[in-house]
């Protein structure tokens, strides 16, 4: 993968993330707090209905990891743009590291309180954060062998 392609496929993860925890934080205020409710229940599969953004504890939680999830997103976007974009390599080590440190403790602890589902949506997210450093260290690697 060229880095000009790794670059874009991880400003587009940072946007993702970014506008991910945009909409949980509007969620709060908004009707996407019928999404956030089905994403809640799916999460906690099976569908049931039985899960909801509801409480005053889950509600603040919910505006903390939106603003978490914002801020991750604005984080890779500037490492992306200042450091991958220049320096692959340690710039690859930096998002790997924070992605990898977001990852396992979210999805042991979703795993713990019955959200095992969670873990399948977090790779799904790790792996647009993953890929694009991984396949760009294998086509620097192809290229030098």
């Amino acid at each position: 993968m060229t880095l000009d392609t790794s670059i874009r496929l991880l400003k587009l993860a940072a946007l993702g993330s970014a506008l991910f925890g945009l909409a949980m934080v509007l969620a709060l205020i908004s009707p996407l707090k019928l999404v956030f409710d089905t994403f809640l229940d799916l999460v906690h599969w099976p569908l049931d209905g039985q899960q909801a953004l509801a409480g005053d504890s889950a509600r603040v939680l919910a505006a903390i990891t939106g603003g978490l999830m914002v801020g991750l997103g604005a984080l890779i976007w500037r490492i992306t743009e200042d450091v991958f974009a220049k320096d692959p390599k340690t710039g690859g080590r930096i998002i790997l590291i924070g992605v990898i440190a977001w990852y396992l403790p979210d999805s042991f602890g979703s795993y713990m309180v019955g959200a095992g589902f969670n873990v399948v949506l977090n790779t799904g997210f790790l792996a647009m954060f993953v890929l694009p450093v991984l396949l760009h260290r294998q086509t620097i690697k192809t290229a030098l062998a």
